[in-house]
C-alpha cells in the first residue's frame, strides 16, 4: 500500500508517455493538436529517409567506439584504486567528479579544448598534424565526442566495478597466488569471472546512454559538420522541436528503442549468463 502511490506515478509519468509515443508514431500530429491516422506511413518514410540511415551510422559508430572504451577505462580505474593507499579516497573522488559535472558546462569547455588554437590542436601541430579543430572535421568529430563521453561516464562504471571488486573473496586470489599464477592469470581466471554480472549491467547502461547521447552534441556540434555527428536522438529532436513533425519523431523514437533492444539482447548472449 505504501508503494502504490509511487507505482501509480511511475506508471503515469514513465509508461504512459512511452505508450503514447508508440501510438503517436502511427499518426500525423500537428502542433495545433490535430491528429490524422497514417498507419505505417511514418515507418515507410523512415526506411526511405537517407538522413535516418546517416543518423543510424553515426549513432552506431559512436556506440561502438564509446562503450568498450568506457568499460576498459572504468575497469582500469577501479583496479587502480582498489587497494588502500595514502590518498586513495581523493583519487576516487576525482575520478567520479565528471559524473556529477554538468554535461552542458563540460561540453562548452571542450568546445574550446578541441577548437583550432585549443590544447588538442596545439599538441596536434607539435606532432606534425594540421592543427584544425576536431569539431570541424567529419573524421575527427566522433572521436572527439567519444573522448568527452568517456571522460564524463567512466567514473560511474568505476564505482560499480569497484564495489564488485571488493566482493571478490581474497582467499581465491591468495590460493591462485600460492599455485604460482601471475597477476594477469589471477585477474583473468579469478577476478574477471566475478565481474561479469557488473560488466553486463554496465554494457547495457552505457549502450543505452551512447544511443541517447544528446547534451554533448547539442552543446558542441549541433549535429555537424555536414551531419558528421547527427545521431538518432538529435534527429528526433530536430524533427520534433524544429519541424514540429511529432508523428515522424515518435517513429524515430520507436526505431531507436528497437535498436537498443536488439543490441541489449546480443550483449545478453555474449556477456550474460543464466544468473
Amino acid at each position: 500500500m505504501f508503494a502504490l502511490p509511487m507505482f501509480l506515478l511511475f506508471i503515469a509519468f514513465r509508461f504512459g508517455p512511452s505508450i503514447a509515443g508508440v501510438l503517436l508514431s502511427f499518426f500525423d500530429y500537428e502542433i495545433t493538436g490535430a491528429l490524422e491516422f497514417k498507419g505505417i506511413d511514418n515507418f515507410k518514410r523512415l526506411v526511405s529517409d537517407e538522413r535516418f540511415w546517416d543518423a543510424m551510422r553515426v549513432t552506431l559508430t559512436y556506440a561502438v567506439l564509446a562503450v568498450p572504451l568506457v568499460l576498459v577505462t572504468s575497469l582500469a580505474m577501479a583496479l587502480s584504486v582498489r587497494r588502500r593507499f595514502r590518498g586513495v579516497a581523493f583519487f576516487r573522488s576525482v575520478f567520479f567528479l565528471p559524473v556529477v559535472t554538468s554535461l552542458v558546462l563540460a561540453g562548452t569547455v571542450f568546445v574550446w579544448v578541441f577548437s583550432s588554437g585549443g590544447p588538442v590542436s596545439v599538441i596536434s601541430e607539435w606532432m606534425g598534424g594540421s592543427g584544425e579543430s576536431w569539431l570541424n572535421s567529419r573524421v575527427l568529430v566522433i572521436p572527439a565526442l567519444v573522448l568527452v563521453g568517456v571522460w564524463s561516464r567512466f567514473g560511474y562504471g568505476m564505482l560499480i566495478l569497484l564495489a564488485a571488486l571488493q566482493e571478490v573473496p581474497r582467499e581465491l586470489e591468495e590460493a591462485a597466488m600460492m599455485d604460482g599464477a601471475n597477476s594477469w592469470r589471477r585477474f583473468w581466471a579469478v577476478v574477471f569471472p566475478q565481474l561479469k554480472p557488473s560488466l553486463f549491467f554496465l554494457a547495457i547502461i552505457e549502450t543505452t546512454g551512447s544511443f541517447q547521447v544528446f547534451d554533448l552534441i547539442y552543446t558542441m556540434t549541433q549535429g555537424g559538420p555536414a551531419r558528421g555527428s547527427y545521431t538518432l536522438v538529435y534527429m528526433i529532436y530536430d524533427q520534433g522541436f524544429k519541424y514540429y513533425d511529432f508523428g515522424y519523431a515518435s517513429a524515430l523514437g520507436v526505431a531507436l528503442f528497437v535498436l537498443t533492444l536488439i543490441i541489449a539482447f546480443v550483449q545478453r548472449k555474449v556477456l550474460g549468463d543464466k544468473k
